[in-house]
């Protein structure tokens, strides 16, 4: 009369070459450090997914499995890399295999097994003596405290669809299930030893409310069998009947000989109710219903003779009785190697040491990379690219202003100037106009190269929406009832969006890039040409006599014009130092300190890179003197500008009228200007080289994570075209199983709570929390079982066995009758249940069929 969990069951994978390829690719240290623990992991696994008995041992094997899952999710992501196949344990799929990359769903199929070795272990002891149901009762305990944490810990915070059997309603029904097969062994016991009639009957009333939530979730649910829903209602009636069977007795003894009466009667149609579920439930429970009938009719019998000929006290309508205390001793009870795995890992613990304890966490390399993220791009942004900014703002200025050109075409009118050939002998070194030309072409083979493998990704996930669109146009949006493939891939069909403005943007750019070079490629051929073009592209000048007042405002330009320079070398000088700072700040050992000081405070606490903020935010005052050099930067600048202008108005007030070397100016001022467009331009195109092979980076991620999608979805179609071709096959049968379920459902309203019949008028405050709301969804048959024949009268039935002793005589007294029942019962909750003779066949009595 006692229901278990049946195990789930999986097939073998190795998680050590999933974990070693993880590390290798993910991680800075080498996999062959951890070869102990990558062979132990395969081997805890198999010892846990292995344990399939209902043996004690097997409890050890499935909680240090857990714990090493829960320590391991700390160090690695959810989707490692494995596929952990498990098949259903309840409900009409237990032959379809469900498979997902993630070790918290490998985790909740753990603890459920967990779950259901409690329950077989409680099944697998001798209920008959006191100890042997106090240890029932603490294993059907701590089976509904496993259900309970993976419920309300682990399912919450699988990131996936749950499996079938593991939805709220199942769970919760599971949860109450056990917690009423754990008070009714605690009931038994005290049955057994004898406590009063009142107690009893407190205890049989929580009985009662455990069943009755069970049931009540098992409707609510299309995992739970209907034979177990019917199981849950017969025991639910049961113990309602039992428990005012025992409060009848307790009136008694207090000589409470109305209420006696009221309760038997209620007790009467309890067992009634309950018998309705005799087609369904086993012939154990049937048999402890019988015997309670008997004993409930008997004694309804006895006092209400008595009442109506002694005592004559009014018996009070069912309504006026008092509802029934309740006595609840069973809770759901979670093991601390589940609930504090990490306490059991410590070293100290059962457990030993946890694996990939050297092992650097995860969170941490997340942390590190959005510290360096972060780094880059403060130091970037508000130092690196403000002082490029400042210095192109004065190379503008000198560009506008005709400078260097005029200066060096008045003091050099023959020649080149010694500036102009370190530019191009520069130029010439790097291959100038070449190098340009051929960094564009590998840069647009690194653009065709995303280009494809973004075309790639966005046809998988085109060809898989229009899959998609087919079936459900094929089946139906109820049978096809998946989501949509835009919902199912937000964060894929996100990206397509992102990537596809990554490659906008980049497109302008390049076109940018491009323009530039157009304006300028005849001058920049010419810097990278032969001494003799160059000489020969600068027109020489007549050669002028200065006077004092020229020769004054050149010197003054010149100083201007060299205080530039000077800036500008200092400027470099500055942000290649602000480079080898950002490079040589490592906050790994800060990190990795910050995460010792987590472990020792908050044991229990998963690391989460947001952890670690207010040290980013400590660490990054450290760039606030750069940002402080910055501004300086501007101030001198905006000074030196004005000198600069002030300087060149007075050298063109010197010279006003004097155009001799006009045309020199203009050639050495458009060469000039060619050099740093050069530069620029070679700026640009390292630019776009990095971010194009950063882009191949995250275009390979999202091609793979489409191709990963598009697959998991074909299988999931092949799976779902299965099901339907199932239940279509099994139609009949389903909608015959779904109309049993209903009437089942029926038995409770909406927005209330089942209560034994006596219990209606008062509910108790303690009673268990309503579930939630939950619709139905339609669920195969179960296999339908054929209704129990009557016996024809004088023919023996094999199935009712042999019954030792006749008949009790038509003229026998109660007493003998009741000898007579009190030697077929078997369960302790009918006391005086002592057949004469110790259950020895007495030869005169001869054999009795039926």
């Amino acid at each position: 009369n006692i229901l278990f969990l049946p195990f789930r069951r999986t097939s073998a994978v190795s998680m050590s070459a999933a974990i070693k390829q993880y590390i290798s690719t993910k991680y800075d240290q080498h996999p062959d450090m951890f070869k102990t623990d990558l062979d132990t992991i395969d081997q805890v696994r198999s010892n846990a997914v292995n344990a399939l008995e209902a043996h004690v041992s097997g409890v050890q094997k499935l909680t240090l499995y857990a714990a090493q899952l829960v320590w391991i999710g700390g160090k690695f992501p959810i989707d490692i890399g494995v596929d952990f196949t498990w098949y259903p344990a309840l409900g009409f799929n237990t032959q379809n295999p469900e498979s997902q990359n993630n070790l918290r769903f490998e985790l909740a199929n753990i603890l459920y097994n967990l779950a259901a070795l409690y329950s077989q272990l409680a099944l697998s002891l001798n209920r008959s003596t006191s100890d042997g149901l106090r240890a029932a009762c603490n294993y059907f305990c701590q089976a509904a405290g496993v259900i309970a944490h993976l419920k309300n810990t682990v399912i919450p915070d699988l990131r996936t669809t749950p499996p079938e059997d593991m939805d709220t309603m199942t769970l919760e029904s599971i949860q109450q299930l056990l917690l009423a097969q754990a008070q009714e062994c605690f009931w038994s016991k005290a049955v057994k030893d004898g406590l009063k009639d009142g107690l009893i009957a407190k205890l049989a009333a929580k009985v009662c409310d455990f069943y009755d939530q069970a049931a009540e979730y098992g409707t609510k649910s299309d995992i739970i069998s209907t034979e177990w829903i019917h199981h849950m209602t017969a025991k639910h009636h049961h113990f309602a009947a039992a428990a005012q069977y025992r409060a009848s007795r307790d009136c008694l003894d207090k000589q409470k000989y109305g209420e006696e009466v009221a309760r038997l009667r209620d007790s009467l149609v309890c067992v009634n109710e309950a018998l309705k579920e005799s087609r369904w439930i086993n012939k154990i429970v049937l048999a402890d219903l019988n015997g309670l009938k008997a004993r409930v009719s008997e004694d309804l019998k006895r006092a209400e003779k008595d009442n109506d000929v002694i005592y004559l006290i009014p018996v009070p309508p069912k309504s006026e009785l008092k509802t029934l205390d309740r006595a609840g001793m069973a809770t759901a009870r979670v093991p601390q190697e589940v609930s504090d795995p990490y306490s059991a890992l410590d070293g100290k613990g059962v457990f030993g040491q946890p694996l990939f304890a050297r092992l650097v966490p995860y969170a941490v390399h997340v942390a590190v990379s959005i510290y360096d993220e972060r780094k880059e791009r403060l130091v970037n942004t508000t130092v690196i690219d403000e002082l490029e900014g400042l210095t192109q703002r004065l190379r503008d200025l000198l560009q506008s202003l005709n400078l260097p050109g005029s200066l060096q075409a008045l003091e050099k009118p023959l020649g080149l100037p010694p500036s102009l050939n370190t530019h191009a002998e520069e130029i010439r070194q790097q291959d100038g106009l070449h190098k340009l030309r051929r960094s564009i072409y590998e840069i647009s083979k690194l653009k065709a190269n995303d280009a494809t493998m973004y075309q790639e990704g966005v046809g998988l996930l085109k060809t898989e929406a229009e899959d998609d669109n087919k079936a459900r146009l094929k089946h139906g949006t109820e049978r096809w009832n998946r989501q949509p493939s835009r919902e199912a891939a937000k964060s894929l069909y996100t990206k397509v969006d992102e990537i596809d403005g990554y490659l906008k943007s980049a497109a302008s750019s390049d076109d940018l890039v491009q323009n530039k070079l157009k304006e300028c490629e005849g001058t920049i051929e010419v810097l990278g040409g032969s001494a003799r073009d160059l000489e020969s592209y600068v027109p020489n000048s007549k050669r002028t006599t200065m006077t004092p007042a020229v020769e004054r405002a050149v010197d003054g330009l010149r100083s201007a014009l060299s205080e530039v320079t000077r800036l500008e070398h200092r400027r470099k000088k500055r942000i290649q130092e602000v480079r080898e700072k950002v490079k040589n700040d490592d906050i790994n050992g800060a990190i990795l300190a910050e995460t010792a000081r987590f472990e020792r405070e908050y044991p229990m606490q998963k690391i989460e890179p947001a952890q670690f903020e207010n040290l980013f935010d400590d660490r990054l005052e450290l760039y606030n003197e750069d940002k402080d050099m910055v501004s300086q930067e501007s101030e001198v600048q905006s000074q030196l500008t004005a000198k600069v202008k002030e300087a060149n108005a007075a050298f063109k007030a010197a010279r006003l009228g004097d155009s001799s070397t006009k045309e020199r100016e203009q050639a050495l001022q458009k060469l000039e200007n060619a050099y740093f467009k050069y530069k620029e331009i070679v700026s640009n195109l390292n630019t776009g080289r990095k971010f194009y092979n950063d882009l191949a980076n995250i275009v390979t991620r999202f091609t793979d994570d489409c191709r990963t999608f598009a697959y998991q979805r074909r299988v999931e179609a092949g799976q779902m075209e299965t099901d339907l071709s199932t239940a279509l096959s099994n139609l009949n049968l389903n909608i015959q199983d779904q109309k049993e379920r209903h009437n089942l459902r029926s038995h409770y309203p909406p927005h209330q709570q089942p209560v034994p019949p006596t219990q209606q008028q008062q509910p108790q405050p303690s009673q268990q929390p309503q579930p939630q709301q939950y619709t139905p969804q339609p669920m195969a048959a179960p296999t339908p079982t054929r209704a129990p024949q009557q016996p024809e009268p004088g023919i023996w039935d094999p199935n009712q066995g042999i019954k030792f002793g006749g008949a009790p005589p038509p003229g026998a007294s109660a007493a003998q009758q009741r000898q007579q029942i009190n030697g077929n019962m078997h369960h302790p909750a009918y006391p005086n249940a002592n057949p004469r003779g110790g259950g020895q066949w007495d030869v005169s009595q001869g054999l009795r069929f039926g």
